[in-house]
């Protein structure tokens, strides 16, 4: 620890993150005070009222720069996690890699931070470079460095409306650029998923890499196999929960992320008929986030992964399987190899297993069939994805116009579909019975006369 004190204090005399940052005044930023949330300011000030720098960072500052709503807040301070949880009534230490603090105020949780120092030589990686522990405290400056893009690099400070920016975030900002922070070849080493990040805000905030950022993403888009599946899974429905999920997966396939991340980006993208059912469905997506509407991870996974399900359905039948278990099949079969990329949790694959089982039972619009069917809680997922399979050709329009209808029809309408849908009943023939020794038995007259039709 000594050690390590003493090389960052000697370092620090020559280092360029050691340039004094620029303050940039409201009247140039523009971010109010009151547009702050209130938890935010409140942590803050606590902070700085028991003698510690606080300041908003991150992405909640570029957001409202940019004229954007944040979804949530970030704190930086020089306190350590056991000083900032030792200020709040309400506060927890969670991470082992990244030690954070959530401070819950009112319904809000904040996230709280302390200043990390710039990496060295003991820094823990793996073989490939990434990051394994960093919990090393350091200085304001050398916490801006560490950041992944200059327009993430930015502290604003509530009490006197200035924005603290290192590293020319907010001119990068304004000309609509993405710059990475140091080179980006080691960036994306340190922390793969970088690599997602930068394609996830250039589509968000419609800024262009810059061309030392995007260069290098296709030759090492294989780093992504060494991030741990659930911080892909996490980062993958940032990426189509943006509002953007359109534009992000268009590029991620132009700079060649797409492969090995979804079977969607490597197989269905290059099939017509998926890729216009995958669009439909992002595009959905996007305009439900857009409209502040709610969404289910579930239902979106579902479409994204349905023609693969599909083609593995269709080839089981093919080979002879029943119908139903087949699709039973292919369902455990894509979802095993998909889990071996994304760790997506169990309530997501039952939700999405439910919604691809429901499918075939569209099928049956005659009996009871639909009166059981539209009671069950999934319905309307299941209906709303039948439509969408509709609607991108898979199936023909009218099997969901009917289902339109019947759901939103009175009883004595549903009774007179069912009966336009079934079509005239067919007397059933009733087979011949067989003597003992396996010669057809007299046949009866009244029988034959009934069968006949008439006397």
């Amino acid at each position: 620890m000594i050690r390590k004190l003493l090389r960052r204090v000697f370092r620090r005399g020559d280092s360029p993150t050691s340039s004094a940052p620029a303050v940039i005044p409201v009247a140039r930023h523009g971010v109010r005070h009151q547009q702050v949330s209130i938890g935010a300011r409140r942590t803050c000030e606590t902070l700085q009222q028991a003698g510690y720098k606080a300041y908003v960072v991150g992405g909640a500052v570029r957001d409202l720069i940019a004229g954007i709503e944040p979804k949530d807040y970030d704190i930086a301070t020089n306190a350590t996690p056991d000083q900032v949880r030792g200020l709040f009534r309400r506060a927890r230490i969670i991470g082992r890699r990244f030690q954070i603090v959530h401070v819950m105020q009112g319904g809000e949780t904040l996230e709280v931070s302390t200043f990390r120092a710039a990496h060295d030589a003991d820094t823990v990686k793996d073989a490939h470079g990434r990051v394994l522990r960093d919990n090393v405290f350091g200085s304001i400056a050398e916490d801006a460095a560490r950041r992944d893009f200059t327009v993430n690099a930015l502290y604003y400070d509530p009490a006197t409306e200035t924005v603290i920016d290192y590293h020319h975030g907010v001119a990068d900002l304004q000309q609509k650029t993405l710059r990475m922070i140091g080179e980006p070849r080691l960036r994306y080493r340190e922390d793969p998923v970088r690599m997602l990040r930068a394609v996830r805000l250039s589509a968000k905030l419609r800024l262009t890499l810059d061309p030392a950022v995007r260069a290098p993403i296709r030759e090492m888009a294989d780093l992504m196999e060494n991030v741990p599946a659930a911080r892909l899974f996490d980062e993958m429905l940032k990426l189509l929960f943006s509002g953007h999920a359109v534009e992000c997966v268009k590029r991620l396939r132009d700079d060649g992320l797409h492969h090995g991340l979804l079977p969607l980006l490597d197989v269905i993208l290059e099939q017509p008929l998926g890729e216009k059912f995958v669009m439909l469905a992002l595009t959905h997506t996007d305009a439900r986030v857009n409209a502040g509407k709610s969404l289910s991870p579930g239902y979106l996974f579902a479409t994204l992964l349905w023609h693969e399900v599909l083609a593995a359905w269709e080839s089981r039948k093919a080979q002879g399987a029943v119908s139903i278990p087949a699709l039973y099949d292919a369902m455990d079969e894509v979802l095993a190899v998909q889990g071996e990329k994304l760790a997506i949790t169990r309530r997501i694959v039952g939700d999405i297993k439910d919604i691809w089982a429901l499918q075939p039972r569209f099928d049956k619009r005659a009996g009871k069939s639909p009166y059981r069917l539209i009671e069950l809680p999934r319905f309307r997922a299941g209906y709303d994805f039948l439509a969408l399979r509709a609607e991108s050709g898979e199936i023909p329009m009218e099997i969901a116009d009917w289902w339109h209808e019947f759901q939103n029809a009175d009883p004595a309408e549903r009774d007179a579909m069912l009966i336009a849908d079934a079509g005239p009943k067919k007397k059933r023939r009733r087979s011949k019975s067989r003597m003992p020794n396996g010669e057809p038995a007299a046949a009866d007259p009244e029988e034959n006369a009934t069968a006949g039709g008439g006397e």
